[in-house]
């Protein structure tokens, strides 16, 4: 059985199709349950604290000058 570290490793080197993943699982959620919503805001709060980087990220930073 896989421990804690070793998903965390996973979602390190697959972070892109963690975050696809848990899209998909969201908008099914959202579809069954309603609340989508909601759960979009689920999702994005999982992305961004899954894996190495958030590969959802927008935000680009500045260069420095």
């Amino acid at each position: 059985m896989p421990g804690l570290d070793d998903i965390k490793g996973f979602a390190d080197e697959h972070d892109d199709q963690v975050d696809q993943a848990m899209q998909k699982a969201g908008d099914v959620a959202g579809e069954k349950v309603g609340h989508a919503d909601q759960i979009d805001k689920g999702v994005e709060w999982a992305q961004e604290h899954t894996g190495s980087g958030d590969s959802t990220d927008t935000e680009q930073q500045a260069p420095d000058q």
